[in-house]
């Protein structure tokens, strides 16, 4: 779809921030769809900034492979190309995995409590098909162990590649398989409130991998049939 034509304007502390987490999260919901252009300028009077922060969040864009730009030719919305959510996936179950082992021993009541609080509201979400709010109250489920768990490094990959597992997450919780991941986050906080480290590892893994249902395996490449000569040399 177009770019939106009412004005999004923005907080302007940490600008360069705010139009980059606008702009993924604009592709992420499909407001900006696979394969449109993108033009700074529009983009700039969109949010109500300067063309500057736009053209930096386009190319943090790039390197995560949410857009597609060339030198003299128009930036696009990347299509979803499977090969690269496969990776990217991937890289977030093993990131989410960390996070919760390396927080359990760390979590105090008062993280548990706002786990418990993300996940009913996103079991309400679920149950009312919002997708997007949803998708707010699992990333506040899940940042909590990796706010805990202190690995900047874990919080910068997870950062680089959610975004591009997002775009495929919201047609799980879309449908009823989201109810899965209700009493997947409710035995999380069990093993965390137990400070089972390995079972609750476990079961972040579980949680995320869950996400691979919706990855077709890619397509077996043919394999080449040897040429006549080649049949033919001793």
């Amino acid at each position: 779809m177009p770019v939106p034509v009412s004005p999004a304007p923005l907080r302007t502390t940490l600008l360069r921030d705010s139009v980059h987490d606008r702009l993924r999260d604009a592709i992420v919901d499909g407001t900006l769809a696979p394969g449109e252009v993108v033009r700074d300028t529009e983009l700039a009077a969109w949010l109500g900034v300067s063309r500057t922060p736009v053209r930096e969040a386009l190319l943090r864009l790039g390197e995560t492979g949410l857009v597609r730009s060339a030198p003299g030719r128009s930036t696009v919305v990347a299509e979803i190309d499977m090969a690269e959510v496969r990776d990217a996936h991937a890289v977030v179950v093993a990131m989410h995995r960390l996070a919760v082992a390396e927080s359990v021993a760390r979590l105090t009541e008062d993280d548990l409590r706002r786990m418990r609080e993300a996940n009913q509201r996103f079991a309400a979400a679920i149950d009312a098909r919002d997708t997007d709010a949803a998708l707010a109250a699992d990333d506040d489920f899940h940042r909590v162990a990796v706010t805990v768990s202190g690995n900047r490094a874990l919080a910068t990959v997870l950062d680089q590649f959610t975004p591009v597992v997002r775009r495929l997450e919201r047609r799980r919780f879309a449908s009823h398989a989201g109810e899965q991941s209700v009493e997947l986050h409710e035995r999380l906080l069990e093993a965390c409130a137990g400070g089972d480290v390995e079972a609750a590892a476990d079961v972040a893994f579980r949680t995320w991998q869950n996400l691979a249902d919706l990855i077709p395996e890619p397509t077996p490449q043919p394999t080449p049939q040897p040429t006549r000569q080649q049949q033919e040399s001793p």
